[in-house]
């Protein structure tokens, strides 16, 4: 079942697509990579105040 609208890529004036371009694809990688991490980092040291204060420390 085909339902893309798109059946040739004849005639279009561009497309943005990355696959050509490693470097940039390892950036975009490193910056989703680094939010990940963030958000975890930031989870376990609001998760860890928490615990603290719930302990009365």
């Amino acid at each position: 079942m085909n339902s893309a609208p798109i059946t040739t890529w004849e005639g279009a004036k561009a497309y943005f697509t990355f696959a050509d371009q490693p470097g940039v694809l390892m950036v975009i990688s490193a910056l989703a990579l680094a939010v990940c991490v963030g958000t975890i980092a930031a989870m376990i040291r609001h998760e860890n105040a928490c615990v603290r204060k719930a302990n009365g420390a």
